[in-house]
């Protein structure tokens, strides 16, 4: 017997007909694509399911695809933590993945640009999605804007290529972490001095979207810091970084605060222990083990963190939901933070837990 005070159940014959409609089908193929009695042509199976998730029907509805899903993973041949940490990340996510989905993880040589196109370019197999870390040149552009044009679906993790129509990123906002940045030496730096900027690649906007938005802040809110900013490309190399440390210490007005976009730090370190007469505020990037080390020991004052296993995990699920293989994750947290690591706040879990490449 029902119970009199609960509302009335629809028939399911009246949601099919509302779907049916929608999708301009049959009632019978409705019946058929959602129950899975029978087979129906692919673009008849892709507009039912689409309209009955338009119209947020209660039920697991089935797959719109058959055959296997291939994925590139697109990623520059960097041995620095982040990326380290950002394959290890992959590896894990990509285990979990359903069997139909076949994933290829592709490194390419930084100072390569041949061989990064030729990894963005068509593939001997159908592509389905490609995920990419990638300096924003032309011809990286006009290598993702083709493979938008092949229906892949693109995302971008780390940082951005602009003008690539219909592609997603997935990271963190790198001009807003600049500017926190820049925020947090201006509040330490009291005294008039010199920033040092040290950017590891000018061609990846990531990496300028930071130094531009430290110099920016500086200018606007701590004129005692204003016009007094160097920025050298690093590369990542510790040798570099070495170099335009102690340079800046033995010459020039006084220096002191650093900002380090990309890696190499323990050649900032060795600098500052060799030449700095006093603190120089030091602000870098990811909580990874030498940086925890630097913080502990208060040559390191702040590190702002991109949390690489988030943006694997967030990069993977844009994808698939593109795919229309997962719903959109309407709880995770908004695209673009970032987390601060100050000595006071650090974990003890190591930055890498495994072996990854």
């Amino acid at each position: 017997m029902e119970n009199p005070k609960s509302p009335p159940r629809r028939k399911k014959t009246a949601r099919f007909a509302e779907i049916a409609a929608l999708a301009g089908v049959s009632i019978a193929t409705v019946d058929r694509v959602l129950n899975e009695r029978d087979s129906c042509a692919p673009k008849t199976r892709e507009k039912v399911v689409a309209a009955a998730r338009e119209l947020a029907i209660p039920r697991v509805l089935p797959d719109t695809r058959h055959g296997l899903l291939h994925i590139d993973i697109v990623l520059p041949d960097n041995q620095t933590p982040f990326f380290k940490g950002l394959n290890l990340a992959f590896e894990r996510a990509v285990a979990m993945l359903d069997k139909r989905l076949v994933v290829h993880r592709l490194w390419t040589p930084e100072t390569d640009a041949a061989a990064l196109l030729k990894a963005l370019g068509p593939r001997r197999y159908r592509r389905h999605g490609l995920i990419v870390s990638a300096p924003d040149t032309d011809a990286v552009r006009s290598a993702l804007q083709a493979a938008r044009e092949r229906d892949e679906q693109v995302t971008m993790v780390v940082t951005r290529v602009d003008g690539v129509a219909g592609a997603h990123y997935v990271g963190i906002d790198n001009h807003a972490a600049g500017r926190t940045a820049g925020y947090l030496l201006g509040r330490w730096c009291p005294q008039p001095g010199r920033v040092l900027v040290l950017s590891s690649r000018r061609d990846y906007r990531g990496h300028l979207e930071r130094s531009l938005g430290c110099q920016q802040v500086l200018t606007e809110r701590f004129p005692h810091l204003r016009g007094q900013l160097d920025m050298h490309e690093t590369l990542d190399d510790a040798d570099k970084c070495y170099w335009a440390v102690s340079q800046a210490l033995r010459e020039g007005p006084p220096l002191v605060g650093i900002y380090n976009t990309g890696a190499g730090s323990p050649g900032i370190r060795a600098a500052l222990e060799r030449f700095a007469q006093s603190k120089v505020c030091w602000v870098t990037h990811e909580i990874s083990d030498d940086h925890r080390q630097y913080l502990q020991e208060g040559i390191l004052d702040v590190a702002i963190d991109q949390d690489p296993a988030t943006q694997a995990f967030r990069s993977l699920q844009h994808v698939l939901t593109a795919l229309g293989m997962a719903p959109p994750d309407r709880t995770q947290a908004q695209e673009g933070e970032f987390r601060l690591y100050f000595a006071e706040n650090l974990h003890t879990q190591p930055y890498l837990t495994a072996r990854s490449r």
